[in-house]
């Protein structure tokens, strides 16, 4: 759960207007579905916000399982298994598509050497790289 860094710790609390309570509905084989109601201070449900269902999933990958989470859009808990699947599957998309970025971010990085350096390796500095073997990236 991220923080607002603007709140200080001492400033901290909740909003009485934005509760939800949390249901978690599971198969035990696929995934798990997340089920947010809106209340109220008291608990009481809250007509006037909707209700959010949201998935979860892992992506097996060779680091180990990456976890996925994705809205679903439904009205009710039976829609909401019932899109569970395609919901999933363009969570999973959307995952590979935002790694595969990642991949190409990291791969076309490129390594500047710091002022001065050139003449380090041209022998102009006191023999040797020198440098100190530092190495910077943008």
């Amino acid at each position: 759960m991220a923080i607002d860094p603007a709140t200080r710790a001492g400033e901290a609390g909740m909003d009485p207007d934005s509760l939800y309570r949390e249901e978690i509905y599971t198969d035990r084989k696929l995934g798990t579905l997340r089920v947010m109601v809106p209340v109220t201070a008291s608990g009481a449900p809250d007509a006037s916000r909707s209700t959010i269902y949201s998935g979860e999933a892992q992506l097996m990958t060779n680091m180990g399982p990456l976890p996925i989470s994705f809205d679903i859009p439904a009205g009710s808990l039976s829609e909401a298994i019932a899109r569970y699947g395609e919901a999933a599957k363009a969570g999973v998309e959307s995952a590979l598509r935002e790694l595969q970025e990642m991949r190409r971010q990291a791969s076309s990085s490129l390594v500047i050497p710091p002022a001065g350096a050139a003449s380090a390796i041209t022998g102009g500095g006191f023999g040797g790289l020198g440098g100190g073997g530092k190495i910077q990236l943008p």
